[in-house]
C-alpha cells in the first residue's frame, strides 16, 4: 500500500520545492527529491520512473518540461510501482488543471485514496475511470465518428480542444492501448501512425432485475414489495441516459466506500445494521455513503409500520467494454465520402477483424 504522496516542482534558483504532501507527517529528504529529479532528467521525457532510495520505494510521474511538476508516490517495499502508472498519469492532469489557484491542495487526500486502491480496481471501475478522463473521452468520441485518425492529426486536434494545458499524448495512447480500446499501427504511405478504435464503452443504468423479481426474498417486507416496483418503474420512465448522468454515476463507482456498499445493495435489500457491518470492508462513514447514493438517485428508502428503514437499489448500472459492430457502417460511410484512403480503410477492416476474432466469447448481461 502507498504510504505517502508528494507534489514537487523544480525551481532553478532554489532547487526542489515541495508544494504539497499527504499525510502531513510523511518525510522525504532533499537527497531523495534530487534523485527523483535526476532520474527524470536522465530520461528527458514526461512519464513515470520508479526507483529505490534507501528504504523508500518511489513511483514518480513527471509532467514534462513545459510544466515541470513531479507527482511522487511513496510505496511500501513490496509494492510494484508499475501497477500505479496509469493512476499517476490520470491524476497528473487533475493536479495541473488546479495548480494555478492551488485548489489541488484540498484534493490531495482524495487523490491519495484513489491512487491507493488503483491496482485493486475491478473491470467496472477501470472502465469508469477511463470514461471519466476528459481527454480519453474526447478521443473515444472522435473515433466513434471516424473510426480511425492519424496520430499527428489527433495531437493537433487535442491541443485545440483541450484548453487546460498539459497533454501527454503518448501516455494517453499507451493507456488506451493497454485497455484494449484502440490499436496504433503504421500504414505504408502514411506520414504518421494511425489510431484505430477497436472496442467501445457502454455505461448506463438498468433496473435491479434480480431484486425486483422477488423483493421479499431479498430482505424487503412483502407489504412494501409493490411500492418498490412502482418507484423503480417511475424512475426508468423518466430516465434518459446521457454523458452528464454517466459522469455522475462514475463519481459513485470510483469512490471505494460507495462502491463497496453498492456491491451489497446489488445482492440484497438491507437495513442500517447491515450497512454498519461494512465497516470491516472499509466503509467508515455510512451516512456519507447513503447521502451520496440518495443524491445520485441510486437508492430508495422504505419504512415499515414499526419505523424500520430498508435501503433498496432504485437503479442498478451496467458498465462494460464491447465490440463496436457499428464501425462497419462508419467504414462504409468514410469510403462513400472518400475522406479516408482505401488503403487505410482496408487496414481498418483487418484490424477490427483481428479484434473480433480475439474477443472473449461470453454471454452479456444486457440484450443487444
Amino acid at each position: 500500500m502507498p504510504v505517502g504522496l508528494v507534489i514537487m516542482k523544480w525551481d532553478e534558483r532554489i532547487g526542489t520545492q515541495i508544494l504539497a504532501k499527504y499525510p502531513e507527517e510523511v518525510v522525504i529528504g532533499d537527497k531523495t527529491l534530487m534523485q527523483v529529479y535526476s532520474t527524470h532528467e536522465y530520461t528527458g521525457e514526461p512519464g513515470m520512473v520508479s526507483l529505490m532510495v534507501g528504504s523508500l520505494n518511489v513511483a514518480s510521474y513527471y509532467t514534462g518540461v513545459d510544466t515541470g511538476y513531479y507527482i511522487i508516490l511513496l510505496l511500501s517495499l513490496e509494492d510494484d510501482p508499475d501497477l500505479y502508472e496509469g493512476g499517476l498519469a490520470d491524476i497528473s492532469r487533475q493536479v495541473l488543471a488546479s495548480i494555478e489557484d492551488e485548489s489541488f491542495i484540498n484534493l490531495i487526500p482524495s487523490i491519495f485514496q484513489r491512487l491507493s486502491v488503483y491496482p485493486k480496481l475491478n473491470d467496472e471501475q477501470r472502465v469508469a475511470i477511463i470514461y471519466q478522463d476528459e481527454i480519453k473521452r474526447l478521443i473515444i468520441n472522435r473515433l466513434r465518428e471516424e473510426g480511425v485518425i492519424s496520430k499527428s492529426e489527433l495531437m493537433v486536434w487535442l491541443k485545440d480542444r483541450y484548453k487546460q494545458g498539459f497533454v501527454d499524448i503518448d501516455a494517453i495512447i499507451m493507456s488506451l492501448i493497454k485497455s484494449d480500446l484502440i490499436k496504433e499501427t503504421s500504414v505504408k504511405g502514411m506520414p504518421s501512425e494511425l489510431i484505430f478504435l477497436i472496442h467501445d464503452l457502454l455505461i448506463t443504468r438498468i433496473p435491479p432485475i434480480q431484486l425486483l423479481a422477488n423483493p421479499a426474498d431479498k430482505g424487503l417486507p412483502s407489504n412494501l414489495a409493490n411500492d418498490y416496483t412502482v418507484e423503480s418503474r417511475k424512475f426508468f420512465q423518466e430516465y434518459r441516459p446521457d454523458e452528464e448522468d454517466n459522469l455522475a454515476l462514475i463519481e459513485l463507482l470510483i469512490d471505494p466506500q460507495v462502491y463497496e456498499t453498492l456491491k451489497l445493495l446489488r445482492q440484497a435489500i438491507v437495513t442500517r445494521n447491515d450497512l454498519e457491518k461494512l465497516k470491516k470492508k472499509g466503509v467508515d462513514d455510512v451516512d456519507y455513503v447513503l447521502k451520496k447514493l440518495w443524491q445520485g438517485r441510486m437508492i430508495q428508502v422504505f419504512q415499515d409500520e414499526r419505523g424500520n428503514e430498508y435501503y433498496a437499489l432504485l437503479s442498478d448500472f451496467f458498465i462494460e467494454k464491447f465490440f463496436p459492430k457499428y464501425l462497419l457502417n462508419v467504414i462504409r460511410s468514410e469510403y462513400a465520402k472518400k475522406s479516408k484512403s482505401n488503403q487505410v480503410l482496408i487496414e481498418y477492416l483487418n484490424v477490427i477483424h483481428d479484434a473480433f476474432q480475439a474477443k472473449p466469447k461470453k454471454k452479456s448481461k444486457v440484450k443487444e
